[in-house]
Parts: structure tokens; sequence; C-alpha cells
């Protein structure tokens, strides 16, 4: 009997939980307005774009089958630039209005899926006792350019793709050419620095709670909308809707969609990682550090302290952005990391 009245408590206690965050989900999301959902509606009726175009395979590294895509400039072959995207991103996080700076700038762009995420897959999957770590995920884009017949590359990393860039630089420098690091952390860890805003978790966590779970396909792309408006942190501009729609529909009727989990395995890489100081210190190529001054995820200090730490670094710091790449910003980072070549 006993057993029984603590299981209706713990039920009860479960429940009351559970309507507090399906409360505080209603409150704390940013709302989308009526012209963001009739996008969302009329890209849903229509064919989903063809947004892969380049050549396309699979590189196996570590036992993960990583999809790859190559797309050829215009004309002339300048070099390759290898885009490496944030935790939890496929490829086609990459804006192709980005991508597009460079192929006509004359150089060949390789954008790739990380594991568990996109098509790139593992017959054994993320291990709990032997997870990954960010020097294994380092390994996956140098696996795309041995199958490509690649030797060297210029490395452009996003968020955690910064933190692999920088991996990439410091174990494999006969490979680098160069090294961007977009919104990213040498050490994440550093506590002398300013620490992640204690509000994005919480409202990234209640946007999945009101569109991600138990939701359609709608749903799921409107929470690509919500999530970015809170990456935006006190940024302010408008967001090209149909584009990000576009993207999203694709993944989730061409593609694997979108996995929650994998967020929770490549924070696991990240946690595992250590400060990058040192190493960073006796790098020897062009490196460039751009960052959003309203960079709510990892603050605009911790791209500071990197272009410190980087003899000869260039740096980037940018207004009205935040932990995001801003469609109008896209073409001054592009010819700006074109300029660091």
């Amino acid at each position: 009997m006993r057993r029984i009245v603590a299981l209706r408590r713990i039920a009860s206690v479960g429940s009351v939980v559970l309507l507090g965050v399906a409360l505080f989900a209603c409150v704390s999301v940013p709302k989308i307005d009526k012209e963001s959902k009739n996008t969302i509606k009329r890209v849903m009726k229509q064919p989903p774009p063809q947004l892969v175009s380049g050549q396309i395979g699979f590189a196996n590294s570590q036992g993960w089958e990583v999809w790859y895509e190559s797309i050829n400039p215009k004309d002339t072959d300048k070099g390759t630039v290898v885009l490496i995207m944030g935790a939890a991103n496929d490829a086609l996080s990459w804006p192709l209005d980005f991508i597009s700076v460079f192929t006509h700038a004359g150089y060949r762009v390789v954008r790739y899926d990380h594991r568990g995420t996109g098509l790139t897959t593992s017959k054994k999957g993320w291990d709990r006792k032997d997870p990954y770590t960010l020097s294994d995920m380092a390994r996956d884009p140098l696996v795309i350019l041995d199958t490509l017949g690649i030797e060297k590359a210029h490395f452009v990393g996003a968020s955690m793709g910064g933190m692999i860039a920088q991996l990439v630089a410091i174990e494999h420098p006969e490979r680098t050419l160069s090294l961007t690091s977009i919104m990213s952390s040498a050490n994440i860890f550093d506590d002398t620095l300013s620490q992640t805003d204690p509000e994005i978790l919480p409202k990234m966590i209640s946007a999945v709670v009101k569109h991600g779970i138990l939701s359609g396909k709608k749903g799921k792309i409107k929470l690509q909308l919500v999530h970015k408006k809170i990456l935006m942190g006190d940024a302010t501009g408008n967001i090209a809707v149909e584009p990000l729609a576009e993207a999203a529909f694709y993944n989730l009727t061409e593609r694997n969609g979108y996995r929650f989990k994998t967020g929770r395995h490549h924070q696991k890489a990240i946690a595992q990682s250590g400060s990058r100081y040192d190493a960073l210190a006796q790098l020897r190529i062009p490196v460039l550090v751009v960052h959003g001054k309203q960079d709510p995820v990892i603050p605009i200090a911790h791209g500071e302290k990197m272009a410190e730490t980087v003899p000869d670094a260039d740096s980037l710091w940018l207004n009205n952005m935040g932990h995001d790449l801003p469609e109008t910003l896209l073409d001054t980072i592009a010819k700006r990391i074109i300029k660091n070549f």
C-alpha cells in the first residue's frame, strides 16, 4: 500500500514538473509571426528544393560513414575550403549564399555531416563507455580529403566546428593552409572568461518541448526558426525564413532529419577537451578569429583571448551578431576569410 502511495506521489510530482516545463515553454520561447508561418506552409506545399549539387560520397572514419559534398569552383581552382559546422548541426546548416562566395572566388568547398547528423552513420554508433572525442572528430575532414585526393586545405569552423578546426591545425599542421575560427573558443571551460547566458539552455529545451516532441514536419521546421531566434541573443535583424525552411524541409524529407540526442554526444566530446592555448600559440599559419559582439552562447571574450594567444592572428568583431551566421553578414565574413587565405 505504501509503495502504491509513493508511486502516486512520484507521478503527481512528475505531472507538476511536466506542466511547469510546458508552461515555461509557452512563455519563454520566441513567437513565430504570421508571415513566417505562412512561408513555412508555402515551402511545405512545394517539392523539396535541390540543395545538394556537388560531388557527394562517403568516407570511412573510425567506423563512421561520413557523408560529404565537394562543390567545385566556377572557373579556376585556387584551393579547397573545408567547412566544419557546430554541435548537432549537419552540412546543410552552412548557407548556400555563404558557400557561393568561395566558389565564385575560385575555391572548391567541402562540407560534411558530423557524426550522428544528416547522412553520417555508424553501425556501432555512439558508445557511452568509450565516446569519441573532438580529436576523433578532427580526423573526419582529413579522411574526406584523403578520399578526394586533396593534400591541404583551408579549414573554417563555427562554434564546436571552430574547436575541431583548431585541433586539425594543431594536430595536423602539414594538412592546414589556414584556420578560421568563428564564434568559438580555445578553452570553453576558462573560468576567467564570461560564460554562456544561463537562460539559453532552458529556452532551447523549451523550444524542443513546444515544437520538437511529438510534432510533425511543420513543428520541426518551426523549431529551426525558433532556435535561430534564441541563438541571436540580443542581436536584432530579420531572419530569411524561406531558405531556412527549405533547408529544414529538405532535411526532413530527403535525409535523416534531426536527431536531438546527437547534441548530447557532441557536448560530451567538448566536455572531454582541454585548453588549446599553448598549442595555438605555436601556430605559424594564417589565422582569423571571427566573433559576434552579442554572442550569448560563447561570449566574445573567448574569441578575443584566442586572437591574443595566436601569433599574428587577424580578427573580425561584428556588431549585431549572436551565435549564428546572420544573412546580412555572410558576404562580409566570407570575403574576410578569403583575404586571410
